[in-house]
């Protein structure tokens, strides 16, 4: 029996977990995997019963289970309370709890979804399917000393950005595995021409590229990076990069696909379970109308069956049944185009399920 923990959340994130759950069950039937759900609280609804966005409840929880799926965290509801417990709080806490250093975001565009990307079509004609890897749980989001403070009666804020050496090393390990298992190619992203973080960053990932000879190794500025994932993304296979700038690139990258409503991720650490979630916020706005795109949430389940569970044949089934969807013309408003199939939430999935 297999123990999935699920961190259903705000906003959207009870309907299309759902939706990516009524999926897991369908893999279940077909391929006689049994799974176990359990349910725990996370974000703003975690603030509501019980005063903090990450109980210690739900990390005991996710702690015993195998692998974690979560929806959406956060809201306007929650938008005026003190930083410190804010929705996103819960989100990071997890992170760090479950100590996952490495975020897999990939960012590929379906060939249905061709006509939705932002870039020219000469540029999509050369493909678009990067992997982001970024560091999670380092560098300037969780370096210290942080802060506010008057000065000269003017407020000041500041953070520090500090990557460790085994930091640096474990993430470059987890790109390069990951490269071979894809297009065998890593750009590590920095800003070594500016900063002494990135200096040491460079090194040790040189180091680490020695020792993958059959993985092409390169290097390149954030600003560059940045520039050249929309001038010519089909040039990157894997990117590798810190918590700041993978948050940016991963964010850039996933935008010029057309629809951030397609797009899973993986958090993973060194042992212990890892954390799949769709990349697009809660979208309150649209939150119990059936209006979302469940697809990212059902693909994060298929990222989950391939990195933590083992079953790289289930997850297979999975990417197939919902690139047959996309090619049934089934679309969800923010991924609509002329002529496809309009359809809502529920809907969505329940096409991706005849289909696998």
């Amino acid at each position: 029996m297999t123990k999935i923990c699920v961190l259903a959340g705000d906003g959207i994130g009870p309907e299309i977990v759902a939706q990516a759950l009524r999926v897991l069950a369908k893999v279940g039937e077909r391929f006689g995997r049994s799974f176990e759900i359990e349910n725990a609280l996370i974000g703003g609804c975690a603030i509501d019963a019980t005063g903090g966005p990450l109980p210690q409840e739900t990390v005991d929880k996710c702690r015993a289970s195998d692998a974690v799926l979560l929806g959406a965290v956060g809201g306007p509801k929650w938008d005026d309370l003190d930083p410190a417990i804010r929705p996103e709080k819960g989100l990071l806490g997890i992170r760090k709890e479950l100590v996952l250093f490495a975020n897999l975001r990939p960012a590929k565009l379906f060939s249905e979804l061709r006509d939705a990307c932002y870039l020219r079509p000469d540029i999509t004609a050369k493909g678009l399917d990067v992997m982001v890897v970024r560091e999670l749980t380092g560098g300037i989001y969780f370096g210290e000393p942080r802060g506010e403070e008057l000065r000269e009666g003017k407020r000041v804020g500041w953070n520090t950005m500090i990557y460790h050496e085994d930091e640096v090393r474990r993430i470059g390990v987890v790109a390069f595995e990951a490269a071979r298992k894809r297009g065998k190619k890593v750009c590590s992203v920095d800003k070594a021409n500016v900063l002494d973080v990135s200096r040491v960053w460079r090194a040790v990932m040189r180091e680490v590229a020695a020792q993958y000879p059959d993985v092409e190794f390169s290097e390149m500025y954030v600003d560059n990076a940045a520039m050249q994932l929309v001038r010519d993304p089909s040039q990157f296979d894997v990117m590798v990069t810190g918590n700041l700038f993978g948050d940016i690139l991963s964010d850039e990258a996933a935008a010029i696909t057309g629809s951030i409503g397609m797009l899973p991720s993986a958090s993973l650490g060194s042992g212990g379970p890892g954390l799949y979630e769709p990349i697009h916020g809660s979208a309150p706005d649209i939150a119990g109308q059936n209006k979302a795109n469940p697809l990212a949430t059902i693909l994060s389940i298929s990222m989950m069956l391939r990195h933590s569970l083992g079953m790289a044949e289930e997850a297979d089934a999975v990417d197939a049944a919902v690139e047959k969807t996309l090619a049934q013309d089934y679309r969800t408003g923010d991924i609509m185009q002329p002529g496809a199939i309009p359809v809502g939430c529920k809907e969505m999935a329940d096409a991706v399920l005849a289909n696998i």
